[in-house]
Order: C-alpha cells, then structure tokens, then sequence
C-alpha cells in the first residue's frame, strides 16, 4: 500500500472545490465522462497503428448507480493508467498560488476546473469519497486501486480488475443525493453527453411486457456517436436535417430552412444553424444554439460567439477552438472567437442570398418568417445591412415582394414630392387603415405593408440609408397633403366661417383617456370624405419607439395628438355650416360686436407697448390690457357656447364624429350603442 498527500501548494483544495463550483456542480459528470471518452480514443488511436497487441473490443463507456452503496460510477475500457501514471495525473495537480486562483476566478466558476486541468476533481463537488480501479493497457500491467476522501490524503492499494481501463467510483455526499436518482442522471447525460464520439451506455433498455416496463440485455445507449453536423453535406438530404431538428427541439414546428456550416481555416468550425418559424414575440427565446467541442456540450449561450442577432436561430455550433470551459472574458478577448462570429454572420448573409436568387418564390413565400432575422441584422450590424440590402425585401399591401431597388424604381415617377424626396407610404394596419389605404392607391400611390416586429425600427434605418427619401403613414394626413406635389392653393372659407365650423366639431368631440382631438377645417375636394382623422407621422413614431427603447418611455405616457381634419367642400359640411349659421346668426350678432370692440381695443393698447420694454409700459396701460384680454375670453366662451348648444342636437355632427371614430377603432361601449341608434333613427 502507498500513502501520500495530494501535491497542492494550498492547505486543502476540495473546501475550494466545493465552495467555488457549487453552483455548477453538475458539471462534474460531463467531465468525467469527457475524460472516460478521451481514454477511450487515445486506445483507438493506439490500436489504429498496431500498437496495441489485444483485441480493442467493445469501447462502450458505462455509467451506473447504485443506491445501496450510495455510488455513481463511469467505467470505460480505454488506456487506463499504472500506479506511475496515477502519481503524475492524479496526484500532482497543475497549479499553484492558491491566492492567485481564489482572486482571478472566484467570479467565473465554470472557468477554474478546465483553466487548471481539474476535471477529475470535479467529482468531489458532490462524493465525499471517490476510488479509481484502473488497469494501464500496457502488457504486464497491474490493477490498482487510488482513494480520497475528500482530504488531501489518498491512498493507492492493488486491485482486483480483469481487463484495461478505469472505473471512477463516487460516493454521493448527504447533500447531493438526487444523482443517485435515474431520472436526474438521465437529463445530465442527455444535456452533456448526447453527442459524445464514444457509446455511453446508461443501464438497459427497458420494453412493455404483461403490462410493465422491464428490462432487457441490450445497453441503453444515450448519445449519437456521429451526429449530424460531423457528416458532409453532399451526404445528407432534408429530411435528415428535418429529423435533427426535430430531436434537438421536439416540440417545434418544422424550420424554415438551414446553414451547414463546415470550415476548417483559420480556424475549425463545424454546424448546423436553423431559421426557426416564429408565431410570435414570446418565442424569440435566445440561448436556442447549443455550443460544442469535439462534441462534448459547452453552453447555450452563445452570446459573443454567434452575432447578436443571430442568437435567435436555432441549432447547433462545434469548435475545438472555444476551450471546454468557457469564461465570458475569454470570449470577449480572444480573436478566434470574433473570427468565429464574422465568419457566421457572412454564410448566414451568403446563405439567404443564395436562397433568394436560386428559389425568389420560395424565398417570398417564407419571408413573413424571416423578416425578424434580416431586420434584426441589419438593425444591429452594419456590415450585415450591406450585404443584406440585394435580398431584403417589401412587401405591399397587395402581398407583392419588391427589392429596395425594385420598389424605388416603381415609386419613383409617381411618389416624388415637390422637394425632390421619394415618399414611401405605409400601413401597419391593413384592416383598420383600410379606407386610407385605398384612397392612396385611388391616386395611383403604392402602400406598403411594414406590419412586423422590428418595422418601427426599420423606418428610422431606411430613413438613414435610402438618399432622399422619407416613411408616411398612410393614415398620417389626408390624402392630398400625403405628398406635396406643388404649393397648394388657398381655397379657405372666409375666417369666420371656418372658425365657426371648427368650434360646431371641435365642441363635439367626445372626451377619450389620453387621446387630444385638434379640429381643422380644410376644403379637400367634393369626393373626399366629409371628416378624416390623422396623427401627426413623428408623434406616433415616436410611440412606437417607446416601446421598443426604454429610454424613450416617456413618449408612451404622453397622449395621442389626433387631427381632426373637416373637409369644407364636402356637401354635408357646407350643409352643417349653413344651418348652424343660420341658428346661430341672431345670438352671436352682440358677441360678435362686442368682441370687434375689444380686439380694437387690444390693437389699440397693443400699439401703445409697441418698441416698449415691459417694465417702462404705463400701470394702467397694463391693467386696462389684461383686463380687456379677460373680456375677449368671456366673450369667446360665450360664442362657443352658442354655437355647442346648436350643435349638440344636430345628428349629422354626430354621425360624422363618429363615422370617424369608428373608422379608426376608437368608437366602443355606450359611445357605438349611441351610434348604432342614431343611424337607424336617420335612416
């Protein structure tokens, strides 16, 4: 029997072991396992060039538990180790300065085990005692036996073990006895190992007999030795790549469509990457792209391995070149892995054009799916919206795909304004900006239909990048102010016609939560509708970002600005404006001359102030100015009484109102019962 202690410069590792990786204690079975496979390999290796003078046999690595003893072991049938080699791996732990290992990982624990050649150790995190029976394949080799219990005390004893290869026995600590348990062992194997290049075998397949489950002879293998990203692409079909994805993702629906990746210079990366179908914003999970090396499960967050926008695709990514223990600085510094990202994001940008230049239907017909990708891309790297910007597309509100050089081609002649910019209109609402749509297109206009996700944010990009040209919501202003083909021309009503027809709606407007209503008159031609509700296109985008960036929340909270454009040529309007002119005529008659003495009497007192400074202007200058101002004020309220009090009988206002309203979704509850009467009553 050997005794010794382990050689570390710090007093004890394990209370280092454990405190520090606790969190990611199950770990320890993929490195185990890992280091299982690896023996496993290098036999493969030797028994590929001849040095080996048995037969190689079966290289299935087992796992296996045992509740009674309270064990969990990994035994393997690869190189094995002699009591020398024992002393070498096991017993001299590679590093030393425990003060310096304490300061620079203690914030990065998934680093410390792999940085310092610690994967046996791991499996202290959860055994309070661990034994390796192993037996080197070199001829004449004994078996021996190597034990700790947790201190840094071991010993080494012969042992019992027919043939090559190490058995890692673990006797599972009081604390972490749920890995004796098969379904908590079965998920670790199933998340760590599941493409391991050697058969891991987890107890025995299990078949329906006389109405039970029981167990057969056969190993119960957990991993795909050769998984679908190791294999050539010329070797595949869809259906392949169909049925992988269904095995990494059960419960999704089929991919839209994929990237093999496979690159061996400057750097090793092999892969599969998938465009998942989004049914909505709740399912654009990231942490979906599972991280491998040499098939031995690292992470799934991939965030600065993949591009940012990237980390919403699905699938698969295998590099020798990203060390099995990832820490988030190493990623952030090391030039592989920024290498690693650009070659992604260009495949992924060569992939979609290839797609869209072999199949434009298919490429069409999925481009609602897609959209959220390429827009986040171009939204977040410049360089991808340069090689994005040939197969981006638009889409119409008529379903049509346009390029961004197709759709300006076809705008150009008709959609210029008088300023020389190209006016893109657009609609987000295909339903309920229905009636503004078609009036668009009734002048001949084209409207696009930018009802995505990220479109809100696309509008201010384009903005940017297409010279001289600008986004117009559909319903942002009446048609005939959408774009500004010449200066227009003053077809005003006299001024107090038009203030009296503002103030007949403007009285009437109902009283809605965070909603303002500003009235204008406007003669807008005979055809046109009598009452057109508009919000002003930079308000309203600017709520629309707010919910997109939080430091711009405070547009949410502010209310929706909506103009109220009355169309003065519309028969109906020239027919209120007549009546209520008429009703109101003798009522207004002393308003109206009272009020043309007090705005004389302002202009008069105004004139006084003229080139004044306010403190050299006379006291009762000011007093009798403010106090004639108070009086227009009363006298204005007088006049907008008269004229509410006209109007509030009149149905036709009503109705418009709230034709209007309803128009663009605002009409609810009492307001559309209210509706729904009066326009039986009126018919």
């Amino acid at each position: 029997m050997q005794k010794g202690n382990i050689g570390v410069t710090t007093e004890n590792i394990f209370p280092v072991i454990k405190k520090f990786l606790y969190s990611d204690h199950d770990i320890f079975l993929r490195e185990i396992v890992s280091n299982a496979v690896d023996a496993t390999q290098k036999l493969r290796t030797l028994a590929s060039k001849g040095d080996l003078k048995e037969e190689a046999g079966d290289l299935t690595v087992h796992v296996s538990i045992n509740k009674d003893a309270g064990t969990l072991t990994v035994s393997d049938r690869g190189i094995g180790m002699t009591s020398e080699e024992i002393e070498k791996y096991i017993n001299q732990i590679a590093f030393s300065g425990a003060n310096d290992f304490l300061d620079k990982y203690k914030d990065d624990a998934n680093a410390i085990i792999g940085h310092f050649g610690l994967g046996f150790y791991s499996s202290f995190m959860v055994s309070k005692k661990v034994e390796i029976i192993t037996k080197s394949w070199q001829e004449g080799s004994k078996a021996v036996k190597w034990s700790c219990d947790g201190s840094p005390a071991y010993e080494i004893t012969d042992a019992e073990r027919e043939s090559r290869g190490t058995d890692i026995v673990m006797y599972i600590d009081d604390d972490c006895k749920e890995f004796l348990e098969e379904s908590k062992v079965k998920d670790l194997l199933n998340k760590y190992c599941k493409f391991l290049p050697i058969s891991i075998a987890f107890g025995k397949k299990k078949e329906w007999k006389d109405g039970k489950q029981v167990e057969t002879d056969e190993d119960n293998i957990i991993n795909d030795t050769t998984p679908l990203w190791t294999k050539k692409p010329s070797e595949l079909k869809d259906e392949d790549y169909k049925k992988f994805y269904r095995d990494l993702y059960p419960m999704s629906d089929e991919p839209l469509f994929w990237i093999h990746l496979n690159v061996d210079y400057p750097f090793n990366l092999t892969g599969i990457l998938y465009f998942p179908k989004v049914k909505s914003s709740l399912e654009l999970q990231k942490n979906k792209i599972q991280l491998y090396c040499n098939q031995v499960y690292v992470t799934d967050n991939v965030e600065g391995i993949v591009p940012e926008f990237l980390t919403l695709l699905h699938g698969v990514i295998d590099s020798p070149d990203i060390p099995l223990n990832v820490s988030r600085s190493y990623l952030q510094s090391d030039s592989n892995v920024k290498k690693i990202s650009s070659y992604i994001s260009k495949k992924v940008s060569d992939r979609l054009q290839q797609i869209f230049k072999n199949d434009r239907k298919e490429f069409e017909e999925k481009w609602d799916d897609i959209s959220i990708f390429i827009h986040y891309g171009m939204l977040s790297e410049n360089d991808f919206y340069d090689r994005a910007k040939n197969f981006a597309l638009m889409k119409d509100t008529d379903g049509k795909h346009y390029t961004y050089d197709e759709y300006q081609t076809l705008i150009k002649d008709n959609q210029t304004d008088k300023d020389g910019n190209l006016v893109y209109l657009y609609a987000n609402d295909k339903e309920s900006q229905y009636s503004q749509i078609e009036g668009a297109k009734a002048k001949g206009y084209s409207v696009l239909l930018m009802d995505g996700q990220l479109d809100a944010a696309m509008l201010g990009l384009l903005e940017q990048k297409l010279e001289k040209s600008r986004f117009t919501r559909v319903d942002s202003d009446v048609v005939e102010h959408l774009i500004a083909k010449a200066d227009s021309e003053d077809t005003a009503l006299e001024a107090d016609k038009k203030e009296l027809i503002e103030t007949v709606f403007s009285s009437q407007m109902p009283s809605i939560d965070k909603v303002e209503f500003h009235v204008e008159a406007q003669g807008l031609g005979e055809t046109s509708d009598p009452i057109v509700l508009t919000q002003s296109e930079y308000m309203r985008r600017m709520k629309d970002m707010s919910r997109l960036q939080p430091g711009m929340s405070f547009y949410g909270e502010m209310p929706d600005m909506l103009n109220v454009v009355v169309n003065t040529d519309h028969k109906l309007v020239k027919d209120i404006l007549s009546k209520t002119d008429s009703a109101t005529a003798e009522a207004l008659k002393p308003v109206n001359g009272e009020l043309a003495g007090l705005n004389a009497r302002h202009d008069s007192l105004n004139a006084q102030t003229k080139d004044k400074k306010w403190d050299e202007v006379d006291q009762s200058v000011k007093d009798d100015l403010s106090a004639t101002e108070k009086k227009i004020e009363e006298e204005k309220g007088k006049k907008t009484s008269i004229i509410a009090e006209s109007a509030k009988d009149n149905a036709v206002v009503h109705q418009l109102i709230d034709l209007a309203l309803l128009q663009n979704g605002m009409l609810r509850g009492e307001s559309l019962a209210r509706f729904v009467k009066r326009s039986i009553e009126l018919i």
